[in-house]
């Protein structure tokens, strides 16, 4: 795949604590600039970022992020928030105590109630794959299969992992035939977004492959 093809699959983001109005500006320049799928933000500069990007190039933000456990009511106000501001895409992160409780059909409900609130807008299903053993993965690809989500992610980039190869392959190989997968954290290089490309993620999630062009790598 040639670099033009990998940035079209990235979603290029920044939602470290601290980010200004002026790093979401330059992150929006760069994303149209090369060509990426999204820009990934805190949510707090969706409305903002949309008005700057005018159209330009999707907004993409995070709820329920980083932890997850906040309550179900709490990630529905923040979808329709996002999404009213100028969201095209929601990342969400899963209940990973319903999960280590073994409720994944509260989690499952959950999902589905976010997968109506956010209507055509893209939802993204982070289950942060670092705190999850195997079973647990393989059950949390059938609850997003069954949720009607477009993606799911293995991860924030703040739970102590990245993403993994061995774990986009299994997502692949337990999941829906019309889920794509998101691998977020550990894509460090356009080697490494081969590698998880051709394991199966359909997205990437990093800032570190546009940084790599800007600075003519």
């Amino acid at each position: 795949m040639d670099r033009k093809e990998i940035l079209s699959m990235v979603d290029h983001t920044i939602l470290k604590q601290g980010t200004t109005l002026d790093d979401i500006k330059k992150l929006i320049d760069e994303g149209i600039e090369y060509g990426v799928a999204s820009v990934c933000i805190p949510p707090c500069y969706v409305k903002a970022a949309a008005q700057y990007a005018d159209g330009r190039i999707p907004i993409c933000t995070v709820i329920g992020f980083p932890n997850g456990y906040s309550a179900t009511a709490a990630k529905v106000c923040e979808a329709i928030e996002a999404i009213e501001s100028g969201a095209a895409e929601i990342d969400t992160v899963i209940n990973i105590c319903m999960v280590k409780n073994g409720d994944y059909d509260e989690l499952l409900a959950e999902l589905k109630i976010l997968r109506k609130v956010c209507h055509d807008v893209t939802l993204k299903v982070i289950i942060e794959t670092c705190l999850l053993t195997e079973e647990e993965k393989i059950e949390m690809c059938r609850v997003v299969s069954e949720s009607g989500a477009d993606f799911i992610k293995t991860s924030t980039g703040f739970g102590g992992g990245g993403a993994t190869l061995e774990d986009v392959r299994l997502m692949r190989a337990h999941c829906a035939d019309h889920v794509k997968i998101k691998a977020s954290g550990g894509v460090r290089s356009f080697e490494d977004a081969e590698k998880f490309i051709e394991a199966g993620a359909d997205r990437l999630g990093t800032s570190s492959l546009v940084k790599i062009c800007a600075e003519g790598k």
